[in-house]
């Protein structure tokens, strides 16, 4: 059995990368909405990158939603 793991270290495990699926999934969608390059589509950090795709997913429920 493990003891406590010290303050300030991680223990082993976790999620190691994110999914390259996804990474292509929002690469996509964004180049398709905003017509950005590849290039500057995968240097943004991954938490922008997201934020991008939930407000691009947010505007097209509202005009596509029924009235």
């Amino acid at each position: 059995m493990r003891g406590p793991v010290p303050e300030g270290v991680r223990p082993p495990g976790g999620i190691v990368s994110y999914p390259l699926e996804n990474i292509f999934k929002e690469v996509a969608f964004l180049a398709y909405h905003f017509h950005w390059g590849r290039e500057d589509l995968l240097e943004l950090p991954h938490k922008e990158r997201h934020r991008w795709v939930k407000e691009v997913s947010d505007i097209n429920e509202k005009i596509n939603k029924p009235r």
